[in-house]
């Protein structure tokens, strides 16, 4: 179903959408497969696997399954033995009656294909005052946030002198000497960095979240 194909896009399993086409008239099949085949672009692709007139039949059925297709039939039915072996094989059949709803639909399916535009929104910044050193945990940071806020586990990185030195995750956070969720601006905090035991007195430690932006097809 596109609901699978879609989980199977964002396990990065399949960049090309397979489609069979059933129509009542020659003319509105080649409408189809041309209006899908223009959505295609270098990173996702309509490939038509089939396309004919008449019913949806059980051989359409195997051929999806055999494929991991969906069929798109335009003003044609389908047998009831088709319907039967459809959903035994959870092959996912959609009819229509209007060209640009299924444009629109398979659009949506290509979309979700497409790797998401990834960024980092900062959250927060602390400043390193001092630091506490404990035999059987290592270095502690004690820190200001100078603004946004800290969060615990967290994405990070760590500059001194204006350069990125390490990036990594907040594995511990503090309030006092009781473990805290999130420290905001104006307020201090013990930090402890995952994998990272050289923390010095004026680092800056950045806090980030990992955002993603799903992409939309661009239009020919």
């Amino acid at each position: 179903t596109l609901d699978e194909i879609g989980k199977q896009i964002a396990e990065g399993k399949t960049r090309e959408l397979a489609i069979i086409i059933k129509g009542d008239a020659d003319g509105s099949i080649e409408a189809f497969a041309d209006s899908f085949m223009k959505l295609s672009t270098k990173e996702v692709a309509v490939k038509i696997i089939h396309k004919g007139l008449g019913m949806i039949t059980e051989t359409d059925v195997n051929l999806a399954a055999a494929s991991n297709a969906i069929i798109i039939g335009f003003h044609v039915n389908t047998t009831s033995q088709a319907n039967e072996l459809a959903e035994e094989l959870n092959v996912e059949i959609r009819n229509y009656t209007i060209i640009y709803d299924a444009i629109e639909e398979i659009r949506l399916a290509l979309e979700g294909m497409l790797e998401p535009e990834r960024f980092h929104q900062e959250v927060g910044k602390a400043e390193v005052r001092d630091i506490i050193k404990i035999s059987r945990i290592g270095d502690i940071a004690g820190c200001s946030v100078i603004s946004g806020k800290m969060i615990k586990n967290a994405q990070i990185n760590i500059l001194r002198d204006g350069n990125q030195i390490f990036s990594g995750y907040l594995s511990s956070l503090k309030r006092f000497k009781n473990d805290a969720k999130e420290v905001t601006e104006g307020y201090e905090c013990g930090i402890i960095i995952d994998g990272f035991n050289d923390i010095k007195i004026d680092d800056i430690i950045e806090c980030f979240v990992e955002k993603a932006v799903w992409r939309k097809l661009k239009s020919k």
